[in-house]
């Protein structure tokens, strides 16, 4: 990624006209990253919502699940294999890892746009996703036709994809990861700007909300265990580490920390970059790496820069798909520390997909997400 000048190119439309409404249906709704995409597409005005999975679920109202819904929708959860979801325009794929290589095929064959909120597609290296995932991976095909789905800094990605759905063929973007999102917008502009000393390490430590974890209870998660504390956990081992590796071109270069909050939602990535003073000629105070980050992301309406002194929480971005990026730079130890927040639900899941849709389709990308979050 070092050595690149500019961000990649963003597209924002395709088409001029927007009165089609576009049937959608999301894979496995009940969990928390599948129902927060059904209440995104709930008040989407260019999507429809027609259908959503969970076998273990099927014929209950979704609003009777979850009552916050009352009054949008009375459709009720079905099982996959009565799903009609071959004459879907686009399915939203909330199912655990290892299970999107079985449902996306046969998606992709019937002419389905879709959207995988799981990381079977993320990996572009097949070895490296048996390894990581502890299964071979089973449609490398789709793997080497998917999109990455990270508009700031894989916008190139999502256009081709729109390329390919304009021109009538079919397409599969696969949504980057919570941590990874949150960790690459933080580092993105330094490495791209080219002002890291090479062979650097790049630490990244990231906060996260219980949500994060899926909606199956373990022992971590149980609210006793949960509440009051903070730990770490997959040290060096956690599953996003080649993720975010390839999102920044630093392979073996990341020092990845996940740590586990006594929160609901909500995700905060603090990396610490190693600043080469030779490269960055012309950059050396906070307020210039502001400066940089924010030219950076003029284009991306969902990342906001902060201006120096001030840093992101993850109060301000939650029911988002926002992301709030704060700096500061230490010029004695030519280390810049990046901080990002965003909704591990939102942004970190189903309002990226919901933003990488709408760019598929040639629809604004803000279309049906939200900027506004809660108050404190």
């Amino acid at each position: 990624m070092q050595g690149s000048t500019a961000p990649p190119l963003i597209i924002e439309s395709l088409q001029g006209d927007f009165d089609m409404t576009f049937r959608a249906g999301v894979v496995g709704a009940a969990g928390f990253a599948g129902i927060e995409a059904v209440r995104l597409l709930l008040g989407h005005p260019d999507f429809e919502l027609v259908c959503a999975t969970s076998d273990a679920n099927a014929g209950v109202r979704i609003d009777e699940m979850y009552p916050a819904l009352r009054g949008s929708t009375a459709l009720e959860f079905t099982k996959n294999a009565d799903a009609d979801l071959g004459s879907l325009d686009v399915a939203f794929l909330a199912v655990p890892h290892t299970a999107a290589m079985s449902v996306a095929p046969a998606l992709i064959d019937a002419g389905t746009v879709v959207i995988d909120l799981s990381a079977d597609f993320r990996l572009k290296d097949p070895d490296v996703y048996a390894k990581w995932y502890s299964t071979p991976h089973t449609e490398v095909a789709l793997l080497e036709k998917s999109a990455f789905g990270l508009p700031e800094i894989k916008g190139e990605e999502i256009r081709r994809a729109a390329g390919l759905y304009a021109s009538g063929e079919s397409v599969l973007v696969a949504c980057a990861g919570c941590y990874p999102t949150a960790t690459s917008l933080a580092a993105a502009p330094a490495l791209i700007g080219n002002l890291v000393k090479e062979d650097a390490l790049i630490v990244a430590d990231a906060i996260s909300g219980v949500t994060g974890a899926g909606k199956r209870a373990c022992e971590r998660t149980h609210f006793c265990f949960a509440n009051e504390n903070l730990e770490a956990y997959g040290v060096t081992t956690h599953r996003h580490t080649p993720e975010i590796e390839q999102i920044l071109e630093i392979p073996n270069r990341l020092v990845f920390t996940p740590h586990l909050a006594p929160l609901n939602r909500g995700l905060l990535s603090t990396v610490t970059i190693p600043i080469d003073a030779g490269l960055a000629q012309g950059i050396a105070t906070t307020e210039d790496f502001v400066s940089l980050y924010k030219d950076f992301y003029k284009a991306s309406p969902f990342v906001c820069v902060l201006d120096a002194g001030k840093q992101p929480r993850t109060a301000s971005v939650i029911g988002t798909n926002n992301a709030q990026i704060g700096l500061s730079y230490n010029s004695q130890l030519g280390v810049l520390v990046a901080v990002c927040a965003i909704d591990n639900l939102g942004k970190g899941a189903a309002g990226q997909a919901v933003q990488c849709a709408n760019i598929v389709f040639g629809l604004p990308q803000a279309a049906g997400l939200s900027n506004i979050a809660k108050a404190i």
